[in-house]
């Protein structure tokens, strides 16, 4: 066990194909990961937790899907996570890793006993919400079942291999309508962008886990792009394909 800035981690005992994420978290300067830094102040805690784990398909991601019913980031495909509360402390201290493993609980039923939490990212900003979200990164040492605990909350617990991530048919840039370009991934028949997407962009990069493909195949965010939520894996990737130009 080390301990960083007051937060409890357990680095070792990890598989092997795990250990250059380890290595990049460990590494990885803030404006690496992003170009949004969390201001000094007026911003608000919250945390995410980005669970690695060992599937029938080999090595995976847990994610979930946002209810449809939401007022906001409805269907959208995220990590577990959310703001911190006051019982989980400091945080610049042990906050963020109790509210990654708490909201996970929350929301998907995960058992937290069965997490290794081996990293931490640098808190990253998103400016629409406020937030400064630092990513919680965990191997799933002991799998317990999961699932939507609250519909009206999350629609969907699912998993997506890092094989399948890191595919460069899977992989497309994102056009939002305010112009800006993310990464996006049409994975498991759905396409996780946003902050979720940004996340994994840069850990498959820096963790070398990255493949090489090609950044200018661009999907505009569109009714069409966001019905991948509806879990069409045939359809994703004609959308990515067909309908993908250059920028």
């Amino acid at each position: 066990m080390s301990e960083r800035s007051g937060r409890v981690i357990e680095r070792d005992g990890l598989p092997e194909w795990l250990e250059p994420v380890r290595d990049a978290a460990e590494r990885v300067l803030p404006e690496q990961l992003s170009r949004f830094l969390p201001p000094v102040e007026d911003s608000r805690a919250a945390a995410v937790l980005m669970l690695f784990g060992e599937g029938p398909d080999g090595p995976d991601l847990l994610l979930i899907e946002r209810a449809r019913s939401l007022r906001s980031h409805a269907g959208q495909s995220s990590f577990p996570g959310g703001a911190l509360d006051p019982e989980d402390g400091d945080p610049a201290g042990p906050g963020p890793i109790a509210a990654a493993l708490r909201e996970a609980w929350e929301e998907t039923g995960l058992d937290p006993a069965g997490v290794q939490v081996f990293a931490e990212l640098p808190a990253l900003y998103i400016p629409v919400s406020r937030f400064a979200v630092t990513p919680v990164l965990g191997w799933w040492r002991e799998e317990s079942p999961v699932r939507p605990v609250d519909r009206g909350e999350t629609g969907a617990v699912f998993r997506v291999t890092i094989a399948d991530l890191a595919d460069p048919a899977n992989r497309v840039r994102l056009r939002h309508p305010s112009g800006h370009l993310g990464p996006a991934f049409a994975v498991a028949g759905r396409l996780v962008w946003g902050f979720t997407a940004g996340v994994i962009d840069r850990v498959l990069h820096h963790s070398g886990l990255e493949r090489p493909w090609d950044p200018s195949r661009v999907v505009d965010l569109s009714d069409e792009a966001l019905a991948l939520v509806q879990g069409d894996t045939d359809r994703s990737r004609a959308l990515l394909g067909g309908d993908a130009g250059p920028s």
